[in-house]
């Protein structure tokens, strides 16, 4: 769920440390603190504020940047999690086109598991004030159809299992997708199709059997939910 788009960091990017404490939160999350970091950063850290790119409260007004107001504290913790890039590996789990890392992986390096976890817990309290709209008469049938029931003969299942009826998601486990940006959802679902997104193996699967035309109405179609 989260991003970003964008440019993309080259695979050369070279990352001067690792997350500065790789432990589990050792306290319960703090909504205020997470305030704090999102909307201010920490420069003695060389954190970013979050709401330059993602707006106040998560609500976003650039495409290539996902709204991430109201979305599930834990959904949100564990994708800035899979953005870093771990001691060892050669790309994180969550990789942009072509596998490269994207600007996130340098923003939440430096981040540690409980900032995480404060900066998830507040945006899980902010209203999605502006939420984007589905933009194409066209693909409304067809998107319709691959949300509420699936592509059976190529088993892709309704949308609307997991993310629900409306665009709701399940909390602790999918992210909302009711207004989401439409080409953020197509993008994230054709990152996964290629395996350049590699933090859900049954998301990948399901990418993998649909075409560019079921992602591209499903994206649409799921942006205008509400």
């Amino acid at each position: 769920m989260l991003v970003v788009g964008g440019l993309m960091l080259g695979t050369t990017a070279v990352f001067p440390s690792f997350a500065a404490d790789a432990t589990a939160p050792a306290a319960k999350p703090d909504a205020a603190k997470g305030e704090q970091l999102y909307t201010n950063g920490d420069p003695s850290r060389g954190v970013l504020a979050c709401v330059s790119c993602h707006g106040a409260g998560g609500n976003s007004t650039i495409p290539a940047n996902p709204n991430i107001a109201a979305q599930p504290h834990e959904y949100l913790a564990k994708q800035l999690s899979d953005f870093q890039l771990k001691e060892g590996a050669k790309v994180p789990v969550r990789s942009g086109p072509e596998g490269n890392p994207t600007p996130m992986t340098a923003i939440v390096q430096q981040l540690t598991p409980q900032d995480m976890a404060n900066v998830a817990l507040y945006l899980s309290t902010q209203q999605l004030k502006e939420p984007a709209t589905a933009g194409q008469k066209s693909l409304v049938e067809r998107g319709e159809r691959i949300w509420r029931a699936g592509l059976a003969d190529r088993q892709v299942p309704a949308c609307a299992s997991c993310h629900a009826a409306n665009g709701a998601g399940i909390p602790a486990q999918y992210p909302r997708l009711s207004g989401q940006f439409p080409s953020y959802i197509q993008e994230q679902l054709v990152l996964f199709q290629n395996g350049y997104r590699n933090n859900s193996e049954p998301m990948h699967s399901i990418a993998s059997r649909m075409t560019a035309d079921d992602i591209k109405a499903v994206s649409d179609y799921a942006a205008g939910l509400r």
